[in-house]
C-alpha cells in the first residue's frame, strides 16, 4: 500500500529517473532542476547526461547509490535521476527590470543556502506577498524550484521570478554596483531591524537554517540587521525571520 501511494503521488514530486527517461527530458528542453548520477561511474551513458546537463546550466551532483535509491520511486533507476523544476529560472537582471518596470526600488530577497525545501517555499510565498522583486539563490548547497518548493510557496512560485546564481558573493557585489544595499540577517548583527533604513534599493540576506550566513556572505553586507528577541528563545527559522524583515521593509516603503 505504502509503495503504491509514492507511485501515485510520483508526478508531482517531478522525478525523473532512468537513462532513457532523462536523455529524452534533457532533449526536449524539459526545466530541470538537478540530475544525481551515480558516485563513481564511468559509464559512457551516464557520462554524456552528465556533460549534456552541464552543457545546459544544469546543476549534476554526483550521488552514492542509497541516496538515489532513497529517491527512486520505480526502483530502477539505471545510476541516474533528474529532478524537474517547476518553471524555468530567471536571470538577476529580469529580476531588476521588474523593479525599474514598476517605478519602484528593488527589493530583493537573498537565500544563502537554504537546503530545505519547506523553508525556500515559505520564504518565496512571503517574499511574493510582501511585494519584493525576486528571489536569489545559489546553485550549489540549496534547494531549487521543485515541486515541494512551489506546493509550500502555495503558487507564488508562478508569480515572483527566481534567479539561480553560481557565486552568491559575486551577486553581491554586482546588486552592490547595481545601487543596492546589502542586509544581511544575523543574530548578533550591530543594527537592529527597527533601526534599518529598508526604504531605498534593498537585498535582504537569508542564511542557511544551521550556520546561518558564511563568512564571505557575511562579508559582502553593508549591514548586519538583528531581529529584537524579547523571549527564551534566541533564534527564528530562516523563513519567519525573512517574513520579519520583509514586512518591515513593507511599513516603511508604505
Amino acid at each position: 500500500m505504502r509503495q503504491q501511494h509514492r507511485e501515485q503521488n510520483s508526478p508531482a514530486d517531478g522525478i525523473i529517473e532512468g537513462r532513457n527517461a532523462v536523455i529524452e527530458a534533457l532533449r526536449a528542453g524539459t526545466a530541470v532542476d538537478k540530475v544525481y548520477i551515480a558516485k563513481g561511474e564511468t559509464d559512457a551513458t551516464l557520462g554524456h547526461i552528465a556533460s549534456t546537463a552541464r552543457g545546459k546550466g544544469i546543476v549534476v551532483v554526483e550521488a552514492d547509490r542509497r541516496k538515489l535509491d532513497a529517491m527512486s520511486v520505480t526502483h530502477s533507476h539505471q545510476g541516474v535521476i533528474a529532478v524537474a523544476a517547476v518553471r524555468e529560472y530567471a536571470s538577476v537582471s529580469d529580476i531588476l527590470q521588474s523593479a525599474r518596470d514598476k517605478g519602484e526600488a528593488p527589493l530583493v530577497v537573498v537565500c544563502d543556502e537554504l537546503s530545505d525545501p519547506h523553508n525556500l517555499g515559505a520564504v518565496i510565498r512571503t517574499a511574493e506577498a510582501a511585494g519584493a522583486h525576486g528571489v536569489i539563490i545559489p546553485k550549489r548547497r540549496s534547494a531549487g524550484l521543485t515541486a515541494i518548493v512551489a506546493k509550500t510557496s502555495a503558487g507564488a512560485v508562478s508569480y515572483l521570478p527566481v534567479a539561480r546564481v553560481a557565486n552568491l558573493t559575486a551577486l553581491l557585489r554586482e546588486l552592490k554596483e547595481e545601487g543596492l544595499w546589502v542586509f544581511g540577517t544575523a543574530a548578533d548583527g550591530a543594527t537592529s531591524l527597527y533601526q534599518a533604513d529598508l526604504k531605498g534599493p534593498a537585498a535582504i540576506v537569508i542564511g542557511s537554517e544551521g550556520d546561518g550566513m558564511s563568512r564571505l556572505v557575511r562579508e559582502q553586507c553593508d549591514f548586519l540587521v538583528s531581529i529584537p528577541m524579547r523571549g527564551q528563545v534566541n533564534s527564528l527559522n530562516a523563513s519567519a525571520a525573512a517574513a520579519v524583515v520583509l514586512y518591515e521593509a513593507v511599513r516603511q516603503r508604505s
